[in-house]
């Protein structure tokens, strides 16, 4: 079947506006995008590593994600989706789940390329059943825009 933009424009929103995403942020687009691959009747469990996504769309109470979604450390979200996808596959072979979920982690390249390599690199030996997204905006950007590994030779 040929790809239908509008189609996919017409699909629910998953992660809904009012989060406290910088006006502009390419975040919350990339986010967006992603989880409109999703099938509307596909459940979800999203991780983000420590970034201003994960603070800016969920503040307890309050969230903007209508997915299942986990705040992790900065440098294990391909850890902790790995966790969780274990423990549904583990949990669905002894008959106490039915449904069908989906598993997804966006970190920035800091969380990616620097601290949280370790743990995507486990993630992907093992050959979990997940969706890992780098949001690569060339920096560190929680901390004054430090580089990280993936930033350009004099950025």
């Amino acid at each position: 079947m040929a790809y239908s933009l509008k189609e996919n424009l017409m699909k629910e929103e998953r992660l809904s506006g009012g989060h406290r995403m910088c006006a502009g942020c390419g975040s919350p687009i990339a986010v967006r995008t992603v989880l409109r691959a999703l099938d509307p009747e596909d459940k979800a469990v999203v991780c983000s590593a420590a970034s201003c996504l994960e603070v800016s769309t969920f503040m307890y109470p309050y969230t903007a994600w209508k997915d299942s979604f986990i705040h992790n450390a900065f440098e294990n979200a391909a850890a902790t989706i790995s966790g969780v996808e274990t423990a549904y596959r583990a949990m669905k072979k002894r008959g106490k789940l039915d449904e069908t979920w989906k598993f997804i982690a966006f970190s920035g390249d800091g969380g990616t390329y620097d601290i949280g390599f370790q743990s995507l690199s486990g993630a992907m030996e093992r050959g979990h059943d997940m969706v890992y997204v780098c949001y690569d905006n060339e920096a560190y950007m929680n901390t004054g825009i430090q580089r990280s590994s993936s930033t350009p030779r004099f950025a």
